[in-house]
């Protein structure tokens, strides 16, 4: 045991005294062989032999660089290949440096080494998982273009609140409210996959879904329309009517060409704001605006309403007297606002009143100048409120109103 330690000593003060200048590789049995020959031995001097290194293969030179043979600098670019490499692994960079040459180089361009830092990687996922990730994955919604507080304020302030069921069912043109209101009695209106029976319903037709007859009801309501017609005699100022001829035969030819000036859109329903007897012609407000039509015709608003009346006979003082003091028509005593006959004109006969009145009772101005003694030859309304007919729009035409049209109307959207 002593020999062995002493051995073991020697072996270590040898180990440590040796300085190798260089990186030589030793096997197994060199190692072996240099330990067994010092066990073997009871001296404390060895006869230390290592076998002899392999040869190292010699490096093959490299080719001469630069590539660009162009440039002058190019020796100079050329790096010190043997200096850098030494016993490492070389892998050579082909870079186009700042001048546009081609250089050889030991280590990645910068460029490379920064996307690889900045590159992510991913655990490969199995293949029976990928289909499931890929249902799964939600596709991420795009950030709206306005707050919340915006969208909130628009819903509060400008979108229209709901209205009701037969409300919209006779804006979208389905039917009359008086029409609309009997499909809904009879179920064959559907709200949200549910037959609904109120016309009271609120309702939003860009949120519910809506069915008539099972037809779908658009989304989106029909543009509001407002139109100024001259109306002929012999028409009447309702759509229920088929014996009679109706005002809004006169529309057929704009409502043909509404696909074409409002695509997408549905076609309106239009109807009349008030009425005028089959007899009387001029200005008539036709719309599908149901609020509108309510406060224009209210008697509320107040609007006054000018008409031209053409008399049979004379007018004298009294007649005038007479229509200006007014008489009971459904129980209330009408009073006009003005009474004016008109001074002739060659190409007019008969004596013509200027008649202007703001209730509007049913035939009130030819109660009036019936009442007077006087024989009606014809009437045509020409002003409503602040809206006179123009006098170039011939009969049977109409005219699309405008802002300005609709103020003087009274109309305050």
């Amino acid at each position: 045991m002593a020999a062995i330690a002493a051995a073991v000593a020697a072996a270590t003060s040898a180990f440590t005294s040796f300085h190798l200048t260089r990186a030589t590789p030793y096997t197994r049995l060199h190692i072996r062989t240099f330990i067994t020959s010092s066990l073997s031995s009871s001296s404390t001097k060895f006869n230390i032999t290592f076998a002899p290194p392999k040869p190292k293969p010699k490096p093959k030179p490299e080719p001469a660089i630069p590539i660009n043979s162009d440039s002058d600098s190019d020796s100079n670019s050329v790096p010190n290949l043997e200096a850098e490499i030494g016993d490492q692994l070389y892998i050579p960079w082909i870079v186009r440096d700042e001048k546009g040459n081609l250089t050889l180089q030991s280590t990645p361009p910068a460029r490379l080494l920064h996307e690889m830092a900045n590159a992510s990687t991913s655990k490969k996922k199995k293949k029976g998982k990928e289909v499931a990730s890929k249902a799964a994955t939600v596709v991420p919604t795009p950030e709206p273009k306005h707050s919340k507080a915006a969208r909130r304020f628009y819903n509060e302030n400008f979108r229209d609140p709901p209205q009701r069921l037969s409300k919209v069912l006779a804006a979208a043109g389905v039917a009359s409210r008086r029409s609309s209101e009997e499909l809904i009695f009879q179920g064959r209106v559907t709200v949200n996959g549910s037959v609904c029976k109120t016309p009271q319903t609120k309702v939003d037709p860009a949120r519910d879904v809506i069915y008539v007859n099972g037809n779908r009801l658009p989304k989106k309501l029909p543009t509001k329309v407002y139109l100024a017609l001259n109306k002929p005699k012999g028409y009447i100022c309702s759509s229920g009517e088929k014996e009679t001829k109706s005002v809004m035969s006169l529309f057929d030819d704009f409502i043909k060409s509404w696909d074409k000036r409002h695509p997408g859109q549905p076609k309106p329903r239009l109807f009349t704001v008030g009425r005028l007897d089959v007899a009387t012609t001029g200005l008539i407000i036709v719309t599908n605006d149901g609020e509108f039509t309510h406060q224009i015709s209210h008697p509320s608003s107040n609007l006054s309403k000018e008409y031209i009346a053409t008399i049979d006979g004379e007018v004298h003082k009294r007649h005038l007297i007479a229509i200006s003091e007014g008489t009971v028509i459904d129980g209330v005593h009408c009073i006009p606002d003005n009474v004016e006959l008109l001074p002739g004109q060659p190409d007019l006969s008969r004596p013509r009143l200027r008649i202007v009145v703001h209730e509007g009772r049913n035939h009130e101005v030819r109660e009036l100048v019936k009442n007077a003694g006087l024989q009606l030859r014809a009437l045509k309304r020409i002003r409503i409120g602040g809206f006179r007919l123009p006098a170039d729009l011939a009969l049977g035409k109409h005219v699309e109103l405008n802002q300005a049209n609709l103020k003087a109307l009274g109309w305050k959207s």
